[in-house]
């Protein structure tokens, strides 16, 4: 019933770091103070969201009764919603990037976490307002919770991609905090 959030939420939510490519040699030592400033106050975003996607992973491979579904959900999509924010929070606190159109780079990409961050806020709004009582239409429910995945980690992608074309995709992956060690799935 919640495997296909699962799957998606594996797929989807920790978006991060998807900027891909291997730290560079990048000697531009604004762009390294810059990416730090950015990746130190992300890590802990990260490790939030990766523990939410595995809470998330773990309540729907056991078989677990709505209510619990319901509430794991829910508190991992505000998690999910709050680690967004503070991560569009903490580009615009690390001023504009030393990058080609930095501004507009900036702003793109605080838009795209700021719209990630709404998209799961109202995923969570939607898992409240699931009916667990019955457990045919809980499970509907969750399919169309499922389906708005991928729409609300649209924003978020769109911001790395904005990131990577900006050409601080080097950078900031060689920041140790722009760098995600996947959290296993507690059994």
């Amino acid at each position: 019933m919640n495997k296909k959030i699962a799957a998606a939420v594996s797929g989807g939510a920790v978006l991060m770091l998807v900027l891909s490519g291997c730290g560079g040699d990048d000697s531009d030592k604004k762009a390294e103070a810059w990416a730090k400033k950015v990746c130190d106050a992300w890590q802990p975003e990260l490790r939030k969201i990766e523990t939410a996607n595995a809470d998330i992973k773990r309540v729907s491979s056991e078989s677990n009764k709505p209510e619990e579904v319901q509430k794991t959900d829910s508190e991992a999509f505000q998690t999910m919603s709050d680690s967004y924010k503070t991560m569009g929070a903490a580009l615009t606190g690390a001023g504009v990037p030393p990058a080609k159109e930095g501004q507009a780079t900036q702003d793109a990409a605080v838009k795209g976490f700021a719209d990630t961050s709404k998209g799961y806020a109202d995923l969570k709004t939607k898992v409240d307002a699931l009916d667990v009582k019955d457990q045919n239409k809980f499970a509907e429910g969750l399919k169309d919770v499922a389906n708005g995945l991928a729409e609300a980690t649209k924003g978020g992608e769109e911001a790395l991609a904005k990131l990577k074309a900006g050409g601080l995709d080097k950078v900031m992956n060689s920041q140790k905090g722009c760098q995600v060690t996947v959290v296993a799935s507690p059994k």
